[in-house]
């Protein structure tokens, strides 16, 4: 059973656990960002102490387990210097730091000192298997079975196999805490280096998303500013010409003016207002669809271009979807709104809107530019190709150039969701 004090929550029996993993984990970081910072420090300060533990032991503690205490002692002191020394370089040159050790082990072990300090060399093999390739083990293992052979054969002690197999066990064991080490550590590292590449991509995802949302908004605020503009100049014309003979078709003219002039603001505030950080800010007003064009070719026709819609077939199967109904009428407005800019006096317009199977086909063609004339081009990503932009959004086709007899003529197709080709 366990008791709680009044007040004070039960601790559940994996948090001292916890507590001491972090405690771990938090010991680790630092030792790794100071031994990253400063590595001739965490180098210096390693030799140093298995050198004062090897001469500790060279100072009588090695006479304890050699088979021969009459071993001089300025060689035992010479053999534990060789034995801890190189182990400053053993980042850098884990290999040669092992040779030379080995060679002090296996005089070590041939005069029968048997130094203690001979087990340093487990660090430069966890050196090897950590930065080197794996035969570089093999070479590390041929250095260190000499030793361990020539100790049992001069100094037997039982089997000769009880003084070499447990130390090479040893050996490959602190072999493949190396390799696991290295393993865990190129793991974190692809960790690492995939987070910063996904990070890099969804910057770059971000940027194109942003890129893409300018292009769709110049492109609505071209269609929508450069026909209500056309409207509008259309209807100052008429409205001046008409202010000397008609007042009232000059009053009728202002207030269409003044009608065009408050649907063109209020689409641009729609367009706009998702800019906005406040979502709720956003006018949510539909965008023009089918239904629409009626109310667009009546407020052409009142700019002074005579245009005639024509409606062939009917809609069948799964009406058109919004954002293609908006592309349809988005072509429509700009057609109409180049005709009203470039084909004159005397111009009229036809709209043809038909549904041939398994698509929807616009025509727009005007009788106004004599043979050979051509629209102006628009600055790139608008005008005609804003609308082959909104066209292959939708998988459709436009077509659009000047006719022999003259005028212009632009057609538009775009598949039906319900078509099996």
């Amino acid at each position: 059973m366990t008791t709680e004090t009044a007040g004070e929550p039960a601790r559940k029996p994996g948090d001292a656990t916890t507590v001491l993993s972090r405690s771990v984990q938090s010991l680790t970081a630092v030792l790794r960002t100071a031994d990253s910072r400063r590595p001739w420090a965490w180098d210096t300060a390693l030799t140093l102490f298995w050198t004062v533990a090897a001469l500790t032991d060279a100072a009588g503690g090695w006479r304890n387990t050699a088979p021969d205490p009459s071993v001089p002692s300025w060689l035992v002191v010479t053999l534990s210097l060789v034995l801890a020394l190189p182990l400053y370089g053993r980042r850098r040159h884990p290999a040669a730091v092992l040779a030379v050790m080995a060679c002090a082990a296996l005089v070590s072990a041939a005069s029968g000192a048997f130094l203690q300090a001979a087990y340093l060399q487990l660090i430069p093999v966890f050196h090897l298997a950590l930065t080197r390739r794996p035969r570089a083990l093999l070479w590390a293992f041929a250095l260190l079975v000499p030793p361990l052979v020539t100790g049992a054969l001069r100094f037997p002690r039982g089997s000769w196999d009880q003084h070499v197999v447990p130390t090479l066990w040893t050996y490959a064991l602190v072999a493949l805490l190396g390799i696991a080490v290295r393993a865990r550590r190129d793991h974190t590292a692809a960790l690492v280096d995939r987070a910063r590449r996904l990070e890099i991509e969804r910057d770059q995802e971000v940027r194109l998303a942003a890129a893409a949302e300018r292009t769709r908004i110049a492109r609505e605020m071209h269609d929508i500013i450069g026909h209500n503009l056309s409207v509008i100049t259309g209807l100052a014309d008429g409205g001046r010409y008409a202010a000397a003979k008609h007042p009232e078709r000059a009053g009728q003219a202002l207030e269409a003016i003044g009608t065009t002039s408050r649907e063109a603001l209020a689409e641009l505030r729609r367009l706009l207002g998702v800019l906005r950080d406040d979502d709720q800010a956003a006018v949510r007003a539909p965008q023009p669809t089918l239904a629409d064009l009626d109310t667009l070719i009546t407020g052409v026709r009142k700019a002074g271009l005579p245009v005639r819609l024509d409606r062939h077939d009917s809609p069948t199967g799964r009406p058109l979807t919004p954002g293609a109904q908006l592309t349809v009428y988005r072509t429509v407005q700009e057609a109409l709104t180049n005709t009203l800019k470039h084909a004159g006096e005397g111009a009229t317009a036809t709209v043809l809107l038909a549904y041939p199977p398994g698509a929807v086909r616009v025509e727009i063609t005007d009788t106004g530019a004599p043979a050979g004339f051509s629209h102006p081009s628009s600055p790139p990503g608008q005008g005609l190709m804003g609308m082959r932009e909104r066209a292959a959004l939708y998988d459709g086709t436009l077509a659009c150039g000047p006719l022999p007899t003259g005028g212009w003529h632009v057609a538009l197709r775009l598949p039906r969701e319900d078509s099996s080709s």
